[in-house]
């Protein structure tokens, strides 16, 4: 609506000014014909009443009285030239227009006209000037001079009414754009406010939480149609979600059985086989029976062991930590969780003594030393092993970073690495990483690393701080 206000306006202006300038090109060419008129028919009443002989050498003589009260009578200024192009007689005594000689090209384009009359245009002193020449004729017809009428136009009468005009058409156009933004906005709200709260509701839709369905009153059609479309999407997509839970819990419980199987089995055929080698090869009367049950005892309660330990790291991984918050000194807390590495290449680094959060000291503890354990581990015997762990402030949170230069992780692997049951070691049931992650989450936070092949790779986790 604005930019039609403002096109039509321009337009209009536009036209106006084209037709104002036509105007003026016609006003002062039908005046100047209209003068001319004049002009001739008094010119033809002197020749027909003198009494001296109509010729060209008498035009002198036949209006050498007459001219100035012609000109007085028409207020008109006018020039007689002979047909060789001399001047004659002027009305006005001094002339700057044309002087007293009319040039050949002059000439030769008005006896060529077939009207016998030409209308030369220029500017002076910055003016429009328009000078028309036309034969004079005798009573038989037949040319013996040739008239001059100088035309100035005057066109500031023109310009300051179209001036006005247009002020005051931008005045109006003017009303007319303030009225057309209150408008556009009012009918713009009003039409956009439907599809505004359905745009919304379309941005809070999420597959994981209870979505609301869109109550509009009295929607266009087109919206109410757009409004059951949605409405519909939602019940289906609920349906969805619920089964998809469903299905995601089912699939859970069956990898996790897999998993729990498959570790247990591993300790068991070894306890199998032991066993029956046991029972094939023991003698009770050989004298070293004594030292080969003890051995045989130690096997069995080593894959116990082993057993036990995958059932803690599976109630631990289950278990969501409980939030037993409490102010805590990260830096001294990580410093106290690094005391059980004998590793003399890992190095700690911190910006601050003290560093203040709201955590629970023992989650904290198992998220660095799970951390640091897989950095360890993740650098080949061959290398020159460099563990670096840092804790520093940023901003409102406390940040934690565990570097190594290890393997690093393929980029292929980076989406599974949080992932319960991922490893790439040929030992372990790879729930440390998903542990860490559910740690951290749990208290708000958050967990991403940055790594390349060969190079290593760094762990950063960022807790809230405290605030001051």
């Amino acid at each position: 609506m604005i930019v039609l206000v403002l096109f039509a306006f321009v337009l209009i202006a536009a036209v106006t000014i084209y037709q104002y300038k036509e105007q003026s090109i016609d006003y002062h060419r039908e005046r100047l014909e209209r003068k001319e008129s004049q002009l001739l028919a008094q010119i033809n009443y002197e020749l027909r009443e003198t009494t001296f002989e109509v010729k060209t050498e008498n035009l002198q003589y036949i209006f050498r009285s007459r001219i100035y009260d012609i000109a007085d009578i028409l207020n008109l200024n006018f020039n007689i030239y002979g047909l060789d192009g001399e001047l004659i007689l002027s009305s006005k005594p001094k002339r700057e227009e044309n002087g007293s000689l009319i040039d050949a090209a002059t000439l030769r384009e008005l006896s060529l006209n077939p009207d016998h009359r030409i209308v030369k245009k220029r500017k002076i002193a910055g003016d429009d000037y328009q000078s028309s020449f036309i034969y004079i004729n005798d009573l038989k017809f037949k040319p013996i001079g040739i008239l001059n009428v100088p035309y100035y136009e005057d066109d500031n009468f023109n310009y300051y009414e179209l001036k006005e005009f247009l002020i005051r058409l931008g005045a109006v156009y003017f009303f007319l754009l303030l009225l057309a933004i209150l408008l556009a906005y009012f009918i713009s709200k009003y039409i956009t406010r439907s599809l505004k709260a359905v745009s919304e509701k379309i941005e809070e839709t999420k597959l994981n939480k209870t979505n609301e369905k869109i109550h509009l009153e009295r929607p266009s059609e087109e919206i109410g149609n757009v409004v059951d479309a949605y409405n519909s999407m939602i019940d289906e997509l609920l349906e969805s979600a619920a089964k998809l839970a469903k299905s995601e819990r089912e699939q859970a419980w069956r990898e996790m059985a897999k998993q729990v199987a498959h570790e247990i089995k591993n300790p068991l055929t070894p306890m199998r086989l032991s066993v029956q080698s046991f029972e094939r090869r023991f003698d009770p009367e050989d004298p070293e029976a004594t030292q080969k049950i003890k051995e045989f005892s130690k096997t069995l309660i080593q894959q116990i062991d082993i057993m036990s330990n995958i059932a803690s790291a599976f109630s631990s991984f289950a278990e969501m930590p409980v939030q037993k918050t409490e102010r805590l000194n990260v830096v001294d807390v990580v410093k106290l969780s690094l005391d059980i590495f004998n590793e003399d290449y890992i190095s700690f680094h911190y910006s601050e003594e003290e560093i203040m959060a709201n955590l629970d000291r023992t989650q904290l503890v198992r998220v660095v030393t799970n951390l640091v354990k897989n950095a360890i581990q993740a650098i080949p015997e061959d290398a020159d092993p460099k563990v670096i762990v840092e804790v520093m402030s940023v901003g409102e949170h406390v940040k934690i970073s565990v570097a190594d230069n290890g393997r690093g992780i393929p980029e292929e692997n980076h989406e599974k690495v949080f992932e319960p049951k991922f490893t790439t070691k040929t030992s372990g049931m790879g729930l440390g990483l998903g542990m860490v992650k559910n740690i951290v989450e749990t208290y708000s936070g958050t967990i991403k690393f940055t790594s390349v092949e060969n190079k290593g790779t760094v762990f950063t986790v960022l807790f809230p701080r405290e605030k001051s």
